[in-house]
């Protein structure tokens, strides 16, 4: 894997210093590592390691200059064929959002504190993942930000346990017993109370020492002098030491009795907690944020309430006198850095992170439209989970097609689009568009190929969104096809963007998956009719919009009747919209068929379906149903062409007469010829037929040979 971290500086500090043992870390096992950042005294180190960095404005906040900057990081991306781009704050993350989506690399970011409830700061959750340090900060980007909590990958910064050796209390205990700070000099940092607490402790043991070690923040140059005031009305001049910045830590460790973490802030981790445990350091430290997730309370250090300097020189007297519990504090808290805390479990499980997010993309497929379209997307999904078998797949689909994908083994999880209610129109579109942002996915399939689709794919902030060019906002895809001029079958028309990821078509068939209660459910409806004689069921549906493709109702009561004459059971299918035609034919005849029409779910419709041995149907969902559980069928096609919407393979007969196919909803001459033209008795030999061959390759190449003559 090649990897790009980006971080505002270089400079000595915790998000630093991790940033640099990584970017080691990983070129030892063989990946490659790039560092962007705007300089800074550790760039030398990086640079001596082997490591290239590129210098750039990264820490600065003006729109114009992170969107140069992105501009160049595409380029660098694309140079140096980056698979992921690692944000390790804020501005970075912006510009690692707008570099990846140019350059096609994957964002993660970590979230290294706590950030205001502001716009800028919602970037650092819109990686990928979100590598957080502590669960604590985890619960802050999920409540805060609205960061998935399956997007969130817990890493504990980590100490390098060879520069930080532990050295025993032993060796430690001299003349002089040193107590330690180590942090920037800032308000939330606590500074102030330690330097109470140093009060307290030196009325009790004179031989105490402290050592402040940190630079000053920016800006805070009152609070240092407020520390200097504070010094000499306790009377600390001659104990406590201020060092400023520093580099040797480690040497600095090496030195103390005990490290005290006064801060009143909620703290991210608290790495300097760990390097000090590394080193046999027994530590005393407030209670916030995550340094409770590394402190046990008594058993690898001691834990204070913020604030309370009475409490921290209680604790750092007790480390003082009791020096058995102190060397016990020691041991435990070693052995529980080599176990969580160590850099190269870090940086293995950073890794994974990394492999995660490159061999397991997430893969959202947008395909809202009706059932039957909805059943043809079937193939692609299977051929998707083939692809990627440890990929989440993720499908957007309408309401009124949401039972098609329900028990579908290829599908992880349905976004349900509420197109005609609660999220219509341009509201709605946007109110979906966040409910997809929030899921970050990789890969958007818009097989929906329309304006609002588009939109959608383009809202979801994917690097890769494929589907047609075909002029309706397709200028938002990046991955596009344009249609063929000649007709191309459902599925496969589906897999030509498929094509696009590595995915061939093979002949799919399409699927569905009724229940056992489905099937009960067609059995005890059929049980009253005769069971020994062939069932041929016979869809009169069509849709409420598409009355153009409805075969007129005396010719289904004229086919039911023929077809019982001839000793065959009937069954009329169809749902609610269809009830007045069903009396209409039913008034028609003289004996009365099974009538389901407005009666079923969809997958009990399926079910008895799946009981007939033959179904005449129009272009409707049904048809898709019957080639879905394997049953022969005999399609009428009246407006539409079958050369595009029939499914293949599929055991079937297409009867297709009159005008040439002119896709209205109603027919302009008011004729409706070309089904008008199709007779019962077509349809009666069409039956027969596939009865004949019992739905054999026979009848297979029989469909492709009268789909040329009846035409």
């Amino acid at each position: 894997m090649n990897i790009l971290q980006i971080l505002p500086q270089l400079n000595v500090g915790g998000v630093e210093t991790g940033t640099v043992d990584l970017a080691k870390y990983l070129v030892k096992n063989g990946h490659g590592c790039v560092v962007i950042s705007g300089g800074g005294d550790l760039v030398r180190e990086l640079e001596d390691s082997g490591i290239k960095h590129y210098t750039l404005p990264v820490d600065s906040k003006a729109f114009w200059v992170m969107l140069r900057t992105a501009g160049r990081v595409a380029q660098i991306i694309r140079q140096e064929r980056i698979d992921i781009c690692h944000a390790r704050s804020r501005v970075p993350a912006w510009v690692g959002f707008m570099a990846t989506r140019r350059a096609n690399a994957v964002l993660l970011t970590t979230a290294h504190g706590h950030y205001s409830s502001h716009i800028f700061s919602y970037m650092m959750g819109q990686g990928k993942y979100t590598i957080v340090p502590s669960a604590v900060i985890g619960k802050h980007m999920i409540e805060d930000f609205g960061v998935p909590y399956e997007n969130i990958r817990l890493i504990p910064r980590s100490v390098d346990l060879e520069k930080y050796p532990f050295k025993g209390l032993k060796e430690r205990r001299g003349k002089e017993f040193v107590v330690g700070v180590i942090g920037r000099i800032t308000p939330i940092k606590g500074q102030i109370y330690f330097l109470k607490a140093m009060a307290k402790i030196l009325q009790s043991a004179s031989e105490v020492t402290a050592l402040i070690v940190g630079g000053v923040s920016a800006g805070k140059d009152s609070y240092m002098e407020e520390l200097e005031v504070w010094m000499r009305r306790l009377g600390l001049t001659g104990s406590v030491t201020f060092l400023g910045n520093r580099r040797d830590i480690p040497e600095i460790l090496s030195g103390l009795d005990c490290l005290v973490m006064p801060s009143i802030a909620e703290e991210s981790f608290g790495r300097v907690i760990v390097e000090a445990q590394a080193s046999g350091v027994p530590v005393v430290a407030a209670k916030v944020g995550g340094v409770v997730e590394i402190i046990d309370d008594q058993i690898n250090g001691l834990l204070v309430y913020p604030k309370d300097y009475d409490g921290i020189a209680n604790a750092v007297l007790k480390i003082f006198q009791d020096e058995p519990f102190a060397r016990g504090l020691a041991a435990n808290a070693r052995k529980k850095v080599e176990e969580k805390f160590s850099l190269k479990k870090m940086a293995d499980d950073t890794i994974r992170v990394y492999e995660e997010a490159l061999t397991a993309p997430r893969i959202l497929v947008i395909k809202i439209s009706a059932i039957g379209d909805a059943i043809l997307a079937i193939p692609t999904f299977k051929a998707l989970r083939s692809k990627f078998p440890t990929s989440k797949i993720v499908c957007l689909v309408g309401m009124e097609a949401k039972d098609v994908f329900g028990r579908c083994p290829y599908i992880d999880e349905l976004v349900v689009y509420d197109i005609k209610n609660k999220e219509k129109g341009w509201r709605g579109v946007y109110k979906v568009a966040k409910k997809l942002m929030r899921r970050r996915f990789d890969i958007v399939i818009d097989l929906q190929n329309n304006k609002k689709s588009h939109i959608l794919s383009y809202a979801t902030f994917s690097a890769r969104r494929y589907g047609y060019d075909n002029g309706k906002f397709s200028f938002l895809l990046n991955h596009k096809i344009k249609d063929t001029p000649w007709a191309v079958g459902p599925v496969e028309h589906q897999f030509r963007v498929l094509k696009m990821l590595g995915i061939d078509y093979n002949g799919e068939a399409l699927e569905l998956w009724p229940t056992p209660e489905d099937s009960k459910f067609a059995e005890a409806f059929l049980s009253q009719s005769a069971p020994e004689r062939k069932l041929i069921g016979v869809n009169i549906g069509s849709s409420p919009r598409w009355q153009s493709k409805r075969w007129p109702y005396k010719r289904f009561a004229q086919l039911c009747g023929q077809l019982m004459a001839k000793g065959y059971r009937c069954l009329l299918t169809g749902d609610v919209h269809d009830a007045a035609i069903a009396k209409k034919i039913l008034k028609e005849m003289k004996a009365e068929p099974l009538c389901s029409v407005g009666r079923t779910t969809l997958m009990q419709l399926a079910s008895l379906i799946k009981k007939c041995d033959c179904y005449a149907t129009g272009d409707s969902a049904p048809m898709h149903v019957a080639a879905a559980v394997g049953v022969p069928f005999v399609a009428f096609f009246g407006p539409t062409y079958s050369g595009r919407h029939l499914p293949l393979p599929s055991s079937s007969i297409v009867l297709q007469k009159g005008c040439v196919p002119c896709y209205k909803e109603a027919c302009r001459k008011k004729e409706h010829e070309c089904m008008e033209k199709i007779t019962v008795q077509d349809c009666l030999a069409a039956i027969e037929e596939l009865l004949k061959n019992g739905g054999s390759e026979d009848a297979r190449r029989k469909t492709k040979d009268e789909k040329k003559s009846v035409i």
